[in-house]
């Protein structure tokens, strides 16, 4: 067993890979398969429990909170570990104690000589772990350290945690991060954190329970941590002008509107400057807190109404005012902890703590690296905080301090000053980074690109917030869209600005008969707001165009509603007939009146030396 930790410990030099979307690496996987490389090279795929899980139990809970918690239990319950409160008997009981079938080592270390022998994308993964009886989430781990091509998504590259967690070790290593656009956008993403009144006075009032519950058996440092949390999210609560004690739902905000703070103004004002953050941030890691919370509401939420008339005399007046949040009405209990929507359609409970964590290790960024946003809307159920990141080079540091070379690569890099001032600029000398660009791959003569100022009717074009919502907008969108269905063979994507955007367009339409009209000539899709759903939808797009070619007839083909941004706008190769015209209305510009992009600017007008030339030069 020594040797075999002793082998595992041995990373091979190995090229770490990563992109957006699990699709644009099923898609980099294929093509390595049928490169001179795919016979002899080493891959493996890595990917999210959502994404590799073969345990149906476990995949039908849907939400990823839900089935990274219940994983974990299961493993927990493997190594024979009774977590606090087990003490429900029967079905219960026999449900918590569950092991996962599939988290065999033997077999896992099986999955993992499988999977180097052949290089396999996540679809084919998954298959080789139902066949093989093995979890192909652990397995594919298992493989890290002698792969030679580590294929992983954006997340678990560059939040740290993540990466430690899966075994990831980059020092010496080379990492090529592709479609990176975005990249600067997407470490901010993954390094800012929001939390909702809802869910603040919800962990609240679990905590609370669950502090009552343990008290006796809690040691006195992790009673000491409990109550500081609950004293954070007492004060989180009453900052948004709001008391934790009273259902937030009914809690009207007298001041609605946006304020921002530096990370210090808010733990000063918030009254919380004295606790020590980090120490309560590596109490949750440690504690498994939040998990724990998770697994008390799942086992004592259904059995504390039975308890409740013989209890109720006992209780002070606010713990009893807590336990009647939990088991009245259900819309109250929706209200104070709001249900996490599943595939199968039944709400589940899942603690909001987690996320509530997240936002306490955002706060411990240097007070220059970031901002908090107090958003006060209404109630104090839909008011939040929200830690937003400036400084995504700090984190983005870490990973090039550590490995060999990085390659960032794109079709839409420019400008490149961006990249090299905003992330390199405080990680790397400017001598070692080396810049390289080339033409695009389609000639100019397989391309025609055309702006509309004005419509078939003369109307003029013009999609600015104030003006997009008039329907004579719509409508002349409607009779340019019209005429090039009528025109175009084969598939048309037409991308908008925003989800909303879209609905308020199809919804005119629809109204107004034009969608019946474009449903002669193209089957209509829309773009679907479920991640699990896109493939169905693109694989039915596919379809629709591939009969129509073949059969003829009225239908030419099929019209695909798409958002810039969204889940379709990158990665999907809509080549050939499925995408013979792209239609992009209006363009995406972000808000210019948003806190948060203002924020932005500012900041980077600070801290960014200012370059020659006019301020559009890069335009």
């Amino acid at each position: 067993d020594d040797d075999d930790d002793d082998l595992e410990e041995e990373h091979v030099t190995k090229i770490y890979y990563c992109s957006r979307t699990h699709s644009q690496l099923a898609q980099f996987v294929h093509e390595v398969q049928k490169s001179p490389f795919g016979e002899e090279i080493w891959l493996v795929s890595l990917g999210s429990r959502q994404n590799l899980c073969v345990n149906e139990e476990v995949r039908h809970l849907g939400v990823v909170q839900l089935i990274n918690d219940r994983c974990m239990e299961m493993q927990k319950n493997k190594h024979g570990k009774k977590s606090e409160g087990e003490e429900s008997e029967g079905k219960k009981r026999r449900e918590s104690r569950a092991v996962c079938p599939f988290y065999s080592y033997e077999q896992m270390q099986f999955l993992r000589d499988e999977v180097l022998v052949k290089v396999k994308d996540i679809e084919q993964l998954v298959a080789l772990g139902k066949e093989t009886k093995a979890c192909p989430y652990y397995g594919s781990r298992y493989a890290i350290p002698a792969a030679q091509l580590v294929v992983l998504p954006y997340q678990m590259l560059l939040h740290e945690s993540t990466r430690c967690a899966s075994g990831i070790k980059l020092k010496d290593q080379v990492v090529i991060i592709d479609e990176a656009h975005n990249l600067i956008d997407t470490i901010t993403c993954i390094y800012s954190a929001e939390v909702r009144g809802s869910q603040l006075c919800c962990a609240h009032s679990q905590l609370l329970q669950y502090m009552e519950r343990y008290r006796k058996r809690l040691k006195a440092k992790n009673l000491m941590y409990i109550k500081q949390i609950l004293y954070l999210l007492e004060r989180f609560v009453s900052i948004l002008g709001g008391n934790v004690n009273r259902n937030p739902n009914v809690q009207s905000i007298s001041q609605a509107g946006t304020e921002l703070k530096s990370i210090n103004d808010f733990l000063f004002q918030s009254q919380i400057d004295n606790i020590n953050l980090f120490k309560v941030q590596r109490y949750c890691e440690k504690s498994l807190i939040s998990r724990k919370l998770s697994g008390f509401v799942e086992r004592d939420g259904a059995t504390s109404v039975v308890k409740t008339n013989k209890e109720k005399q006992k209780m002070a007046g606010l713990q009893n005012f807590l336990l009647t949040l939990h088991q009245g009405s259900d819309k109250e209990a929706d209200i104070q902890c709001p249900p996490v929507e599943a595939e199968d359609g039944q709400p589940k409970m899942a603690s909001p703590l987690m996320q509530i964590e997240g936002f306490l290790s955002a706060l411990t960024n240097a007070n220059q690296d970031g901002r908090v946003i107090l958003n006060r809307q209404g109630t104090v159920a839909q008011s939040s905080l929200k830690f937003l990141l400036l400084n995504p080079a700090v984190h983005f540091a870490k990973v090039l301090k550590e490995c060999r070379a990085a390659i960032i690569a794109g079709g839409t890099m420019q400008p490149v000053s961006d990249f090299r001032e905003q992330l390199l600029s405080c990680a790397i000398g400017a001598d070692r980074v080396v810049e390289f660009s080339c033409g695009h791959v389609i000639p100019p003569d397989n391309i025609l690109p055309i702006i509309l100022c004005s419509g078939p009717s003369n109307q003029q074009l013009e999609f600015t917030y104030q003006k997009r919502d008039l329907p004579q907008m719509m409508d002349e969108m409607g009779r340019i869209l019209g005429n090039l269905c009528n025109v175009v063979p084969g598939g048309v994507v037409c991308f908008f600005p925003s989800y909303e955007y879209e609905k308020q367009v199809y919804t005119h339409w629809e109204r107004t008969g034009l969608l019946t009209r474009l449903a002669t000539k193209k089957k209509i899709f829309q773009e679907p707001k479920r991640a699990n759903q896109v493939e169905q939808v693109l694989a039915e797009y596919a379809k629709c165009i591939k009969r129509c070619s073949q059969v003829g007839g009225q239908v030419t083909g099929a019209l695909l509603f798409s958002v810039v941004g969204g889940k379709m706008s990158e990665g999907i190769n809509f080549s050939d007939d499925l995408g013979r015209c792209v239609v992009l209305v209006g363009m995406p510009y972000p808000n210019i009146k948003s806190p948060e992009l203002q924020e932005k600017m500012a900041y980077l007008d600070k801290t960014m030396p200012r370059t020659a030339g006019p301020p559009l030069a890069k335009c």
